[in-house]
């Protein structure tokens, strides 16, 4: 006779080694917040070969769920998505997106690189009935949008040029963005003046952080109408947020 936990048994899926190995990873990273772990570690606490283990880990890094640093690995913005409606963005993030978002009457963003995607992390909207609205906790594509064009501007060169020689083969499409991606570095502001939407602009600048590359942006975006005549001191007030929140990080 077959019993009930008989059946719960012979219906339960085999493990999948390979997902296991995944989530196990992921365990381990985030545990070892703010430290990080080196991929001898990662074998060790996985309980894998090294090689095995090493594909994986650069699998996660290119899509963002991990961070690598100096031969360490991190958690990555792209966990952020696995956790949605848990938690909010630190107190000075949440203040700079509230003081852009009223200064302007637009839409201030947070946003990150995770793998060759953006994903906006926070948002604050104005009361403007007509309004930009971008999704939170999704993956978009890095161009042309004003927070994608900062993480390419300030992206490593050789990564930079692998996504450009693949995502934009033609020769004078590639001429126009490597002049906009410098005047991007240059000035350390993106522009976005209706490339994605018509009626929509947007402008971002990036966040340093020091020792290690370039994964956030804040920005402010909405209607070209309203921004059009604007865009120097739009561009100069996000800038100066930037470089402030920059500056916390000494």
């Amino acid at each position: 006779m077959t019993t009930p936990v008989d059946e719960v048994t012979s219906t339960r899926s085999p493990e999948h080694r390979t997902v296991s190995r995944v989530m196990a990873l992921l365990e381990v990273v985030i545990a070892s917040e703010p430290g990080g772990l080196r991929l001898a570690d990662l074998a060790d606490l996985v309980g894998a070969p090294k090689s095995s283990i090493h594909g994986l880990a650069k699998g996660l890094a290119a899509t963002g769920y991990f961070r690598e640093h100096q031969g360490r690995y991190f958690t990555g913005p792209a966990v952020a998505m696995l956790s949605i409606g848990s938690g909010d963005v630190s107190a000075p993030y949440r203040h700079a997106l509230e003081e852009l978002s009223a200064t302007w009457n637009e839409t201030a963003t947070l946003a990150t690189l995770a793998g060759e995607s953006v994903i906006h992390l926070a948002k604050v909207e104005p009361k403007q009935m007509i309004r930009a609205s971008p999704p939170v906790h999704q993956r978009r594509p890095m161009w042309p949008g004003s927070s994608g064009k900062v993480f390419l501007a300030f992206m490593e060169p050789a990564k930079r040029e692998r996504y450009l020689n693949r995502a934009h083969k033609d020769a004078a499409e590639r001429t126009r963005i490597d002049a906009e991606l410098e005047a991007v570095r240059a000035n350390r502001v993106a522009y976005n003046m209706g490339e994605m939407d018509p009626a929509l602009y947007g402008v971002a600048s990036p966040i340093l952080i020091p020792g290690m590359e370039i994964s956030l942006a804040i920005g402010v975006s909405g209607l070209g109408s309203r921004m059009a005549d604007r865009m120097d001191e739009i561009a100069d007030s996000v800038r100066r947020t930037a470089e402030k929140l920059s500056g916390s990080f000494g």
